[in-house]
């Protein structure tokens, strides 16, 4: 149900995905890569030679679910 991809030139995207779907250029992929960047800065879990790097699959969830729900909702859980 994916109605439009961004991505850049690269041969391989043009090969497989069609077209009427496909939209070459960085003027939406800047800001997803931006969202991403900003993403894994925030949360140090991710990151295995963090200090807070937990082993707990549960705990990531975790942490993640409660970061997008500050950050992209505005929700203080």
């Amino acid at each position: 149900k994916v109605k439009c991809f961004f991505s850049d030139d690269w041969g391989s995207y043009t090969k497989y995905i069609p077209e009427r779907y496909h939209e070459i250029g960085k003027r939406n992929t800047q800001k997803i890569e931006r969202k991403f960047l900003t993403f894994r800065t925030r949360i140090k879990r991710l990151a295995r030679k963090s200090i807070c790097f937990s082993k707990s699959e549960f705990m990531h969830d975790a942490v993640i679910g409660l970061y997008i729900n500050r950050v992209e909702w505005g929700r203080n859980i």
